[in-house]
């Protein structure tokens, strides 16, 4: 276990003064309502505060979880044993580069992205208004909507890697494919994205956004707690077998509880928390849930969320199950 000593907490509270929190508590405040604590998050302001935060975790060899507003993540019951560094408002600033380009901080929230673009008549980003998190977590996954993505519109990233160094790739360099990029593979803190877009008309942007958050109302479950949708819609098993919550209810999975966990009614690519559901019960449906699709397809479903264990390690939903079947038969 780290110790977060008396030292390394008024290190990093002189980081960011105004921004670091005690006994980070997961559960209050992950859009699953699951999770144990952190013993200590900070909330940068500036590039030269996430610099300065990298550079001193790495000379201290202190773990550090790096996430937004925690829409895809899952969080071990236990304590998370490393510092956590939360990109949010504090570090969402826009600056216009001329009428069709954008460079936004990676704190931003997607939907007051989309709605930032629209007011300057900036077209092509439409489809993520409905999507709940940060910007630099859309852009680590390639997220998007209506089967579109981000990636599209990228111009450059600029990321923080564990030594402190400030590193910006190009598009092509950013590996872009369906909800993925480069940046899920490595130990980067993405701090701002460069956006081209296309003229567009606000009127005409604001009704489509409209249409779009009036169709996710009514399919998809509000009213507890959720992380969206669980599995990725891999364009080529979508023409044969549709979209994964189609393959899972012609599976028998909508409805199923697991523990306080359970299978959405509304939408059988969500699972919802009905009360007191711990990291175990989401990881069993997701593990049930894959192999009995894999039965009746042969087509193994690809987790969009991913699991955050004890050592604030990132994991997709697929390896952590097999970690958790692996230990619990050793």
């Amino acid at each position: 276990m780290i110790r977060f000593d008396d030292g390394v907490i008024r290190q990093v509270e002189r980081i960011c003064p105004s921004g670091v929190m005690r006994n980070f508590d997961f559960a209050s405040r992950s859009w699953w309502r699951i999770g144990g604590t952190a013993p200590l998050a900070a909330r940068p302001r500036t590039r030269s505060d996430i610099v300065a935060l990298r550079r001193f975790s790495q000379n201290v060899d202190l773990p550090t979880l790096v996430i937004g507003e925690m829409s895809n993540l899952l969080f071990a019951d236990e304590r998370v044993d490393a510092l956590v560094l939360q990109l949010g408002a504090e570090f969402s600033r826009p600056t216009l580069v001329d009428a069709t380009t954008v460079r936004i901080e990676a704190g931003a929230w997607v939907p007051g992205v989309a709605r930032f673009l629209q007011q300057h008549g900036m077209s092509g980003l439409e489809h993520i208004c409905g999507i709940p998190g940060t910007l630099g977590g859309l852009v680590m996954m390639n997220g998007g909507s209506l089967r579109r993505s981000i990636g599209e519109h990228v111009v450059t990233v600029t990321s923080v890697d564990a030594n402190g160094d400030t590193i910006e790739r190009t598009r092509d360099e950013c590996d872009f494919a369906y909800r993925h990029s480069v940046f899920a593979d490595l130990d980067e803190v993405i701090v701002d994205v460069t956006l081209r877009l296309e003229k567009g008309d606000p009127v005409r942007m604001r009704q489509t956004m409209r249409d779009i958050l009036r169709s996710r109302r009514l399919k998809f479950p509000r009213k507890l707690p959720n992380c969206g949708s669980v599995f990725k819609s891999n364009p080529a098993c979508y023409a044969e077998f549709g979209p994964p919550g189609a393959m899972i209810e012609r599976a028998g999975w909508k409805g199923m509880i697991r523990g306080g966990a359970q299978v959405s009614p509304l939408h059988a690519n969500f699972i919802v928390n009905r009360g007191g559901a711990q990291a175990v019960d989401v990881l069993s449906l997701i593990g049930d849930i894959r192999q009995s699709v894999h039965d009746q397809t042969g087509h193994l479903l690809e987790p969009e969320i991913r699991y955050v264990d004890n050592d604030g390690k990132v994991w997709t939903a697929d390896e952590a199950h097999s970690r958790f079947i692996a230990n619990a038969s050793g």
